[in-house]
């Protein structure tokens, strides 16, 4: 396959007004969410696609002050010159191609990730089957139950009626982001619990616990709170502490039940590996968005097979994300549920981001809580190319932290 031209957009969908979220440690001001989309051509015509890694959703733009934007331009001035011209056999030449152009290691498997998908779409189409099966060495799941990622930053009881409404959708599960304090913690996992009775699971992504500035939790906090959670039955516990603290994640795991996740934020499939080394977590949450794609994430299914340790993606963006990282999912085969975050400006949704759905022709399947992955060859799925130029970028951060007093 000769790959001629690889593209990147860049959109944004604005959250029009801007949304203050107050939590232990400030306020989090809600501006936009950021999306690029790469187009990958071949010497025959072919065209795939790929969703950019969400770089900035762990709050990486703020505070390291990149954006989706200088993504696209390393995409198309950096990463581009060095995959197309001469035939790509495997997709392990777009690795070697890529690596050779010496980015820094995120930013390296977040690009070899884009291009990896799109080559993975393209050659699904060439061969008439859909890219799970482009994967899968046995059994595949195509219809999946689904967890919906929603819950930021809000009252106990906000969190309760959103848990409650998307228990009426059908999803199998609620994930939500606590940060309020001890006490309002604590209260809101009761809440959501007797919102939502004893057969939802409840899955708390506790990534604030550890970016809260002074409010932060001590390790001794980190322990009793959990401890105290548990009484709640939480599915698990993602991300309570840095990510790259592989010591402070064996050394709760040693002191709570409840199961820990993380994966999200490694830099690489290698660093993957490394937390599912630890023996710490029992879900492992890579993302062909971010860990070189299909290529790098099935290296770590692979280390995954046979261990206490079960591979299920992340997703936390569009819905082309969703069916990239379904793709995988289905070929593993799924063991749990597909992360689905639910948008929009309802008592449901996380915050408006309309794009989330208008970046496909077609609405996905979801009946019930559950998601048929697409059969289609490739990703099954075709983009609504007209988002280009209805969504246009808008520069800046997505998201600011703010202190109480500098909100009005």
């Amino acid at each position: 396959m000769r790959l001629t031209n690889v593209t990147a957009h860049t959109l944004s969908s604005p959250i029009d007004p801007p949304q203050d979220r107050h939590f232990a440690g400030g306020v989090r001001r809600l501006l936009k969410r950021d999306f690029v989309l790469v187009v990958v051509e071949t010497a025959d015509g072919e065209v795939g696609v790929a969703p950019g890694g969400a770089s900035s959703s762990a709050m990486r733009e703020y505070f390291e002050g990149a954006s989706q934007d200088d993504f696209a331009s390393v995409i198309e001035e950096v990463v581009a010159p060095e995959v197309t011209g001469d035939p790509i056999e495997d997709p392990a030449e777009i690795h070697e191609r890529i690596a050779a152009a010496g980015l820094p290691e995120m930013l390296e498997s977040q690009a070899v990730s884009v291009v990896d998908v799109a080559y993975h779409d393209i050659l699904g189409k060439r061969r008439g089957i859909p890219v799970y099966d482009l994967l899968a060495d046995g059994d595949v799941t195509t219809r999946m139950p689904l967890y919906a990622s929603a819950g930021m930053y809000m009252p106990p009881e906000g969190y309760a009626d959103q848990a409650a409404a998307i228990r009426d959708r059908g999803f199998k599960g609620y994930k939500y982001r606590p940060g309020l304090g001890y006490d309002d913690d604590l209260r809101t996992i009761r809440l959501i619990r007797e919102a939502v009775g004893d057969d939802m699971e409840i899955m708390v992504d506790a990534h604030t616990w550890w970016k809260m500035g002074d409010a932060s939790y001590s390790f001794d906090e980190l322990v009793d709170l959990v401890t105290e959670m548990e009484a709640f039955d939480p599915y698990w516990l993602e991300e309570p502490v840095p990510p790259a603290d592989y010591d402070a994640y064996r050394d709760l795991a040693a002191e709570v039940e409840v199961t820990l996740a993380g994966g999200e934020s490694e830099e690489s499939p290698e660093g993957l590996v490394e937390l599912a080394e630890t023996g710490a977590v029992g879900f492992l949450q890579g993302d062909v968005r971010h860990h070189r794609g299909y290529t790098g994430c099935w290296e770590v299914v692979e280390h995954c097979r046979g261990t206490d340790v079960t591979f299920l993606p992340h997703n936390f963006g569009t819905n082309l994300g969703l069916v990239a990282n379904a793709h995988l999912a289905a070929a593993t085969p799924l063991e749990g549920y597909l992360e689905y975050p639910v948008f929009g400006d309802d008592v449901a949704g996380m915050y408006p981001f309309p794009l989330a759905e208008e970046i496909l022709v077609d609405d996905i399947d979801i009946e019930d809580g559950y998601f048929e992955v697409p059969d289609g060859p490739g990703l099954g799925v075709e983009v609504d190319f007209d988002a280009v130029e209805e969504y246009p970028h808008i520069d800046g951060p997505w998201t600011e932290f703010l202190d109480e007093d500098e909100v009005e």
